[in-house]
């Protein structure tokens, strides 16, 4: 079954205006669990419970409160949380073009592909622009009751939508408690780290990297289902060796 759009909308540069759709990039490939019961093997169930009335809530009996004091909410309705956005929610505006390459990977946050909704030739347009150009328009939209940072680029043959973290969501790295680096390597020690790092030079390919925790946690599953025994041998930490020179050389 081919993947529906999630969003439908126009991107807008300029007075250009393309109508187009949002499908999701990527999909989770995670083992989910469910909660079961240890001593009956039931599953468990969550329920919203209100404290008040000590009682379980039907879903739609509830509503999106934001606390201004202890216990005391201002309700807001579907309807105004989408009118608070304004036309963000349809349309993402190209306020600016930037160097692709100059966005650090740390401000990526999800991708989506971008198909043409009907209008193939201001699609294509806009595609060669940032494919010839190298560049990666900024913008901004509403989804899902948050306004995101957006970039777009030309990606193979179609349009990527990337949703960018602001800049006040990254840590600085001045509040973490990271000791600061020891004394300079010696030069031949960065001589070897650099013939280390040429000799496993590649160009890089995803399709050469699996998840190969996902399917030994699969293949546990299997063998358990079968009823046979895990062996819980625990995964030990490499030591730690004072002569870096020593390491390095044997590594190469």
């Amino acid at each position: 079954m081919a993947p529906r759009s999630i969003w439908n909308g126009t991107i807008t540069f300029g007075l250009v205006n393309v109508p187009v759709k949002l499908y999701s990039a990527t999909e989770s490939k995670t083992v989910h669990f469910n909660e079961v019961h240890a001593r009956d093997g039931a599953k468990v169930e969550h329920r919203r419970i209100c404290p008040k009335e000590d009682k379980e809530v039907s879903y739609d009996d509830i509503v999106r409160g934001f606390e201004i004091s202890e216990d005391k909410y201002v309700v807001l309705d579907k309807d105004e949380i989408k009118a608070a956005a304004g036309d963000r929610g349809k349309v993402v505006h190209i306020t600016d073009f930037v160097d692709a390459q100059e966005i650090d990977p740390v401000f990526y946050e999800k991708s989506y592909f971008v198909g043409s909704r009907d209008e193939e030739d201001a699609y294509r347009l806009l595609f060669e622009a940032l494919r010839r150009s190298g560049r990666a328009g900024i913008g901004r939209f509403t989804f899902h009751d948050r306004e995101y940072l957006v970039a777009i680029r030309a990606l193979d043959d179609v349009l990527a939508l990337h949703t960018l973290r602001f800049h006040d969501e990254l840590v600085s790295v001045d509040d973490l408690d990271i000791q600061s680096p020891g004394k300079a390597p010696s030069k031949s020690e960065v001589d070897m780290a650099k013939r280390l790092v040429g000799s496993r030079e590649q160009r890089f390919k995803a399709e050469d990297f699996e998840d190969t925790y996902r399917e030994a946690v699969l293949e546990l599953i299997k063998r358990k289902a079968k009823g046979e025994e895990i062996d819980l041998a625990g995964q030990e930490e490499p030591e730690h060796g004072d002569d870096l020179l020593a390491a390095l050389k044997a590594s190469i």
